[in-house]
């Protein structure tokens, strides 16, 4: 029996472990993430983990860079899931590490899903998602007793292999005060028009975050009617957050962040 963080645990051995490394500020990983990774035999990370939490990962563990870039298939998510199966059944500690949360648009929960099948155990750890990071460090409040009193988490890039698009656009623009689109850089144009055909005012404010929470982190505000070339002049590039809704003017009021 070992003691770590003030509680008892078995020595873990022949699991995984979903970690999230937060939003790209190193400083926001958790202590469990940081213990976990420390202890790890393999660790397999994604293209948005920063460079100082993979230095983290002690020198004696098996890394493997395992980022998703545009246009990966399936085959590329099956390998990552055989590495996790072939090196739990080896009796290794498997640290899966995300940005992120690793089951907020991270493919979490379908990895899970993939280990649970082939009855490997694994525990997941929660992590800052970066749609919650960004707006923090933009000082956006994502709800607001005067402003917003709901906020809806909603992908930009569905499935490939769905018949149709499962986000309502139309129906959002009705249903929350406050819209987080994750992976929707590319169609923001589409996604305003949708929230305006809706019903949703013009004037609506927009920001767009990109590299949030990073040494890096830029952001631009407009309007649904005009952000899209806003971030076609600014040449704002993934990674980025949009954030759609009333919250978004308090950045001028709240923001902390020296520029």
């Amino acid at each position: 029996m070992e003691r770590k963080l003030g509680r008892v645990e078995q020595k873990m051995t022949g699991k995984v472990f979903l970690v999230g490394a937060g939003p790209g500020d190193p400083g926001l990983i958790t202590l469990r993430a940081v213990e976990l990774i420390k202890k790890a035999d393999v660790v397999l990370y994604d293209r948005l983990v920063s460079k100082k939490i993979i230095s983290m990962i002690p020198k004696k563990a098996k890394s493997f860079y395992v980022g998703r870039e545009v246009g990966d298939d399936y085959k590329h998510q099956d390998d990552t899931n055989e590495l996790m199966v072939k090196y739990a059944k080896m009796k290794r500690r498997v640290v899966r590490l995300k940005g992120g949360d690793p089951i907020i648009f991270g493919r979490g929960g379908e990895e899970a899903e993939y280990l649970k099948k082939h009855k490997i155990q694994f525990e997941i750890v929660p992590g800052i998602t970066s749609g919650i990071g960004s707006a923090t460090y933009a000082g956006i409040p994502l709800t607001h007793r005067k402003f917003a009193s709901s906020v809806v988490f909603v992908t930009g890039h569905e499935d490939s292999e769905k018949k149709k698009e499962d986000v309502r656009w139309k129906k959002l623009a009705k249903s929350a005060d406050t819209i987080v689109v994750m992976m929707g850089l590319s169609r923001i144009g589409i996604i305003c028009k949708q929230l305006s055909s809706g019903g949703m005012d013009k004037k609506t404010p927009v920001a767009v975050i990109q590299d949030g929470t990073t040494s890096k982190q830029k952001m631009i505000t407009g309007t649904i009617s005009n952000i899209a070339q806003k971030v076609k002049q600014s040449k704002i590039r993934p990674p980025s957050i949009i954030i759609i809704g009333k919250v978004v003017s308090l950045s001028k009021t709240i923001g902390w962040r020296k520029k």
